[in-house]
């Protein structure tokens, strides 16, 4: 089978990580072929880079080189219309049309899609100026929430009015991320939960859940960031708790879906708070999380490219999938200055001793690789129990070294009772 995926980062070298390691329907002489764009120098090593300039000249691309699948990683391609223009030529994509990934691409989308299906969340204001969203953030904390894509940095959960002023200054005087609305939303409390879908119409499977961490320091202290790590395993909550949730966000999450003719075909993560008065949704996104791919991937035993194959058309078969006892732990090395800002061309070492590890940011040059972006690398690790996780984690972290590497160190352990 040819296999393209679109992105570029570790949720990507994951994905085509857990993609080669399938060759249910190939001789061993026969694996999948796998492709990238725009990928990376370290995704080079896996899959080889198309020829194409932008999402049109990569999707000719595909019906020129007969690609079987596409798999949709990185969601700035889906709202550029990725699936939408697969499916006018004939191939078969595993990520959700443009108009459905409003859900991700739009905060006010999912907001009203929230509240029009009832999925429970927090309540909300739209805001269309700096003048109606001061008026509307009286309330102190508050979760402000630009409304367009804004690479994981448009949100601000805010303590104090500093943090209103500041958050103003960058969405409306310095427009960082464009011209677009504003969600004011009221802030929840409790311990966050990432649950990931694969979704074929009407039915679902929920993959082995995880817990991110966003936060830059130990302790959830700092400014946010994509993702500092992540710890996945189907016994992260009680099976209880993943009932509920199940019944009260999964289930009326997938029949709004239908209801409001979206044909939801990809990956739907579901963010979650887990507040005292039970889950709620805080975000969704239109393809597998980032960092929790690097985490979750690595549980899944079976044919996860057969998988995403048949769940493009339609079906979720999913006797071609099982999932690893045990936990999983990976452990973000970013540059220095991330996240307001992001050192590149450090040199790394370390890399060839480390046994499973996804690029996020680097780039290679004569002298090996160096650092090419916030997020620069993710070590992964198993282990029986989630402390095994954790010590095997930082054991593989701890081989890697650049200037300025900044890390937590409480990924897996900090909330958890």
């Amino acid at each position: 089978m040819k296999i393209l995926v679109a992105g570029q980062g570790g949720r990507e070298h994951a994905l085509l990580t857990a993609l080669g390691a399938d060759s249910s329907s190939n001789t061993p002489s026969t694996p999948h072929t796998l492709y990238c764009w725009p990928g990376s120098d370290a995704i080079a090593e896996l899959a080889a880079r198309p020829d194409a300039s932008d999402v049109p000249t990569l999707v000719a691309w595909a019906v020129s080189e007969g690609i079987d699948l596409v798999v949709a990683g990185q969601e700035k391609y889906l709202a550029e219309g990725l699936a939408d223009q697969c499916k006018a030529v004939g191939v078969r994509c595993f990520g959700p049309s443009q108009h459905a990934t409003q859900l991700e691409s739009s905060k006010a989308f999912a907001k009203d899609f929230m509240a029009r299906h009832h999925v429970p969340t927090a309540d909300y204001t739209v805001v269309n100026n700096e003048a109606e969203l001061r008026a509307a953030a009286t309330t102190l904390p508050v979760v402000l929430k630009y409304n367009g894509l804004a690479a994981g940095k448009g949100v601000s959960v805010c303590h104090e009015p500093a943090q209103v002023d500041e958050f103003c200054e960058r969405v409306y005087q310095q427009e960082l991320y464009g011209k677009d609305t504003v969600v004011v939303e009221q802030c929840m409390f409790g311990p966050e939960l990432s649950v990931i879908c694969a979704i074929a119409g009407d039915e679902y499977r929920m993959f082995p859940h995880a817990r991110d961490y966003k936060p830059l320091l130990d302790g959830d202290a700092g400014p946010n960031t994509g993702g500092m790590g992540a710890v996945a395993s189907k016994d992260i909550i009680d099976a209880e708790l993943s009932t509920r949730i199940e019944a009260d966000v999964i289930r009326p999450t997938v029949a709004g879906l239908v209801a409001d003719e979206l044909d939801y075909h990809g990956f739907l993560y579901f963010g979650l708070m887990l507040t005292d008065t039970g889950p709620r949704m805080i975000e969704f996104n239109c393809r597998f999380g980032d960092p929790e791919a690097q985490a979750v991937l690595p549980l899944l035993e079976g044919s996860f490219a057969q998988y995403l194959y048949k769940a493009a058309a339609g079906e979720l078969d999913n006797s071609l999938l099982q999932v690893k006892d045990g936990w999983s732990v990976g452990v973000i090395l970013a540059s220095a200055g991330y996240p307001a800002s992001s050192s590149k061309g450090d040199l790394l070492s370390g890399l060839d001793a480390v046994t499973h590890l996804f690029h996020s940011g680097t780039r290679k040059t004569e002298a090996g690789y160096v650092t090419n972006g916030g997020r620069v690398l993710c070590c992964v690790a198993h282990g029986n129990t989630r402390a095994e996780a954790v010590a095997a984690a930082y054991a593989e972290a701890d081989k890697v070294s650049f200037d300025g590497m900044q890390r937590r160190n409480d990924i897996g352990t900090a909330n958890f009772d």
